[in-house]
C-alpha cells in the first residue's frame, strides 16, 4: 500500500508551513522550490521563507488582530511563528525578526524533516494528485497560466514594494532619538521634522523619479503596502497622518511632538541595520538616496539595501476557493499565501498551515476542515471564499473579519451599550483563541498547547489623541 503523499509547490512562508504541517500529520511531502536554480526579482538567496519586504509579522497583544492569529498558530505549533519567536528582535509590541536567522531556522526545519523531500526545480503546471499551490506572489507565468486554466478565473496582479535599509553607524543620533510611542519600549529610532523640513522633503518626494512599468503593465497597489511616493500623491498631509505620524513621540529636545517623524526599525540581531518603517518605495536608486538624505538625522545615511518594487500575482479567491482553501474546480488542490488572496507574512503562514493540514487530511482519507468563524484564521478564509469578486484585492487580517460581540444591555437604562475597542477586543481575542483551540483539538484531532496571552500597552486615550500638541 502506498504511503499518503502530497505535493507542495513553493518554499516561502506558506509553502514551508504547509509542508511542515502535513509532515507533522505523518504524510510524506514532495516540496518543490525553484530558487536558487531560478531566482525571482525580489529574493536574494535560496533559503526558505525569505522575507523580501518588512521584517515584521505584525503587532502582538490582545488588542491586535494579528496578535490573535499569532496566538492561534502558536497553539498548534505553527512553524513560522515559532521561528519568528526564536529570531525575535526588539520592536515594541510588534513581532519583528532577524530575517536571515528566521529564514535559516525555517530552512533547517524543512530540510531536516524525514518526511519532506525537497526538489530544487521549477514547476510549470499543476501536478496530479493532492497538492498545495503556494508558489507565492512571484509565481512564474507558466504556472500561473495553468492555475488560471484549471480554475477558469482571471489571474490578477498588484504591485508590492520594500523599504530601504540603512547602516546604523551612518544615522546621526544627535538629531534622531530612540523611543516607542506613548512611552512604550524604546525600540525605534525617530527622525523629527519641522514643518519647513517636512515640506522640503515632500517636494523632493513629489519630484523624484519612480519605477516606470512596461507598457503592458498596469500599476495597481495594495493599500496595505503602498509606496511612500504613492501615499504622497494623495496630498501633502497624507504621509504625516500615516507612516510619518508624530503621535505619542515626544522629542527630548522640545518635550513636544514634532511636525512629522520618520521611524526606523531594527533589522538584524546586532542592530547594525535599520529599515524605514512605512517607506516602501519604487523610486530610482539615485532619487531614493536623495530623498532619504533629506530626512533629519539621515543626511549622511548609508543605504545598504535599496527599496525595490515587484509585481505580485494572486487569484480572485471568492471565484475559485472554498473556505477550506480547496479549489472548487478540483478539491484535491489547495492554494495558500498571496496566490490565495492574502496579504502579509503571517496571513501567508496561516493559510499555508490550513492548506497543508487539509491536504494531509485528504491524503489520510479525512475531510478538509474550516476553523470556526470566531477565530481570526476562520474569519480570513471565510472572507476569501465569500467576498465580492468584483474588484477583489488581497486581504490582511482585521477585527471586521470575525463576528461582533453580542450587545450588552445597560442594566440601568435597559438599552444596548456600545463597547469601546479597549473593552471588546480583549474579549474577542480570548473568544477567538478558545474557539480555535477547541476546534483544533476536538475536530481536527491536533495536540493543542495554550499560548501565553500578551497584553500590549496601547490605550484608547492614545488612539484618540490629536495629531499635534
Amino acid at each position: 500500500m502506498n504511503e499518503p503523499t502530497i505535493t507542495v509547490i513553493g518554499a516561502g512562508l506558506a509553502g514551508s508551513e504547509a509542508a511542515l504541517a502535513a509532515a507533522g500529520l505523518g504524510v510524506r511531502v514532495r516540496l518543490y522550490e525553484m530558487r536558487p536554480v531560478k531566482m525571482t526579482p525580489a529574493h536574494r538567496s535560496g533559503n526558505f521563507a525569505e522575507l523580501v519586504c518588512s521584517n515584521s509579522l505584525g503587532g502582538e497583544g490582545e488588542m491586535q488582530s494579528k496578535g490573535l492569529l499569532q496566538a492561534e498558530l502558536r497553539s498548534v505549533g505553527g512553524a513560522i511563528v515559532g521561528a519568528a519567536d526564536a529570531a525575535k528582535l526588539p520592536a515594541g509590541n510588534a513581532l519583528a525578526v532577524e530575517r536571515d536567522e528566521f529564514s535559516a531556522r525555517v530552512t533547517r526545519a524543512v530540510r531536516e524533516h524525514p518526511l519532506i523531500e525537497v526538489l530544487g526545480e521549477e514547476v510549470t503546471a499543476v501536478p496530479d494528485g493532492i497538492a498545495v499551490i503556494a508558489s507565492g506572489p512571484l509565481t512564474s507565468d507558466a504556472l500561473a497560466a495553468d492555475v488560471a486554466r484549471l480554475t477558469g478565473s482571471e489571474r490578477l496582479s498588484f504591485y508590492d514594494a520594500a523599504a530601504p535599509v540603512l547602516a546604523f553607524d551612518s544615522i546621526n543620533m544627535d538629531v534622531a532619538w530612540r523611543a516607542g510611542r506613548y512611552d512604550q519600549s524604546a525600540d525605534y529610532i525617530n527622525c523629527p521634522f519641522t514643518k519647513e523640513e517636512y515640506l522640503a522633503f515632500f517636494d523632493a518626494l513629489e519630484q523624484a523619479r519612480a519605477h516606470t512599468p512596461h507598457d503592458w503593465e498596469k500599476l495597481e497597489f495594495f493599500e496595505g503596502c503602498m509606496p511612500i511616493e504613492e501615499i504622497a500623491r494623495r496630498g501633502v498631509d497624507t504621509p504625516r497622518f500615516g507612516p510619518m505620524s508624530p503621535k505619542g513621540l515626544d522629542d527630548p529636545r522640545t518635550g513636544r511632538w514634532p511636525y512629522a517623524v520618520a521611524q526606523l526599525r531594527q533589522e538584524d540581531r546586532e542592530g547594525r541595520m535599520w529599515s524605514l518603517v512605512g517607506f516602501q518605495t519604487g523610486l530610482k536608486w539615485g532619487d531614493q538616496k536623495a530623498v532619504v538624505n533629506l530626512i533629519p538625522g539621515l543626511e549622511q545615511a548609508e543605504i545598504v539595501r535599496y527599496g525595490v518594487m515587484h509585481r505580485n500575482t494572486y487569484l480572485n479567491a471568492p471565484q475559485v476557493l472554498d473556505a477550506t482553501l480547496g479549489l472548487r474546480a478540483d478539491p484535491t488542490k489547495f492554494v495558500a499565501g498571496v496566490l490565495a488572496g492574502t496579504e502579509g507574512y503571517l496571513e501567508s503562514a496561516a493559510t499555508g498551515w490550513l492548506a497543508g493540514t487539509n491536504a494531509a487530511r485528504l491524503a489520510l482519507g479525512l475531510p478538509p476542515l474550516t476553523p470556526p468563524a470566531e477565530s481570526m484564521l476562520g474569519g480570513l478564509v471565510r472572507y476569501l471564499a465569500s467576498a465580492n469578486p468584483k474588484g477583489f484585492q488581497p486581504m490582511n487580517v482585521n477585527w471586521a473579519l470575525v463576528p461582533e460581540l453580542p450587545a450588552e444591555v445597560n442594566p440601568r437604562t435597559g438599552k444596548p451599550r456600545k463597547l469601546g475597542k479597549r473593552e471588546k477586543r480583549p474579549v474577542m481575542f480570548r473568544r477567538g483563541l478558545a474557539a480555535f483551540m477547541t476546534w483544533a483539538q476536538q475536530e481536527a484531532g491536533l495536540t493543542v498547547t495554550p499560548p501565553p496571552v500578551p497584553h500590549d500597552g496601547e490605550t484608547e486615550a492614545a488612539l484618540a489623541a490629536p495629531a499635534t500638541r
